[in-house]
């Protein structure tokens, strides 16, 4: 909302040049609710003018973080509100008069309402204005991590660097038990079976020479003694 030129002017001047402070009227701009010190996105936010004078017309002022004046409406002496665009309404403010107080309403406040809020009055050429009032939204901390420091003595290949977890521990003992209990008696049943074998294998060639002691003729025929009778002539 870009504030009228004249009445951006007349306020800069004001600002800047301390004998336009009139010292015969008083302004105070404050929170509509004491106990108020910030304000939420969404809420609704009431601001309060305070004059010594009762038929007073002022101007409602916004300065945004950004350092810019915005122009929110002019309320009259006779409580005529004109806002932006010379319309007696607005979507995003209201504005009432209740005698020597002027309030101004924040419908929904939202981030582009932060900053300064000033109440200007103008009379008989001499600007009055309130200290600036400052609304901002709750400052959100955040936690910031901490990298975890490194360890000069140490190598990216040291693989023993992390606490032993009991849980796991345990469970390596239990599978070296159960590699006891399984492999043991199996290699021994492997080895009492290469026994046997072996046995076997001796065995066996025992018999075979005994069964090949019988011993044969030069030509490798047996002698066989002929039946038939021999006839003597």
């Amino acid at each position: 909302m870009t504030g009228s030129p004249a009445l951006i002017l007349l306020l800069t001047l004001g600002l800047c040049c301390p004998r336009i402070h009139g010292h015969r009227y008083q302004m105070t701009a404050t929170f509509s609710n004491s106990r108020t010190t910030h304000t939420q996105v969404g809420q609704r936010l009431e601001l309060e003018c305070q004059t010594t004078k009762d038929d007073s017309s002022i101007f409602w002022i916004h300065q945004d973080k950004g350092g810019t004046l915005h122009f929110i409406v002019f309320t009259s002496s006779l409580s005529q509100n004109n806002f932006k665009g010379n319309t007696p309404t607005s979507t995003r403010f209201e504005a009432k008069k209740y005698g020597k107080s002027h309030r101004l309403v924040v419908k929904s406040f939202s981030p582009q309402d932060e900053g300064n809020y000033f109440c200007l009055m103008n009379i008989n050429r001499v600007l009055y204005f309130t200290p600036p009032l400052p609304v901002l939204l709750p400052v959100v901390t955040t936690t910031t991590t901490v990298a975890p420091t490194t360890q000069h003595n140490i190598t990216e290949k040291d693989p023993c660097l992390k606490t032993p977890d009991p849980e796991t521990s345990k469970e390596k003992d239990l599978n070296f038990l159960c590699d006891i209990f399984i492999w043991v008696p199996l290699a021994g049943t492997c080895l009492l079976l290469l026994i046997a074998l072996a046995v076997t294998i001796a065995l066996c060639q025992q018999t075979r020479r005994r069964r090949c002691r019988c011993k044969r003729p030069a030509n490798g025929k047996p002698n066989v003694k002929s039946s038939m009778p021999s006839h003597h002539i």
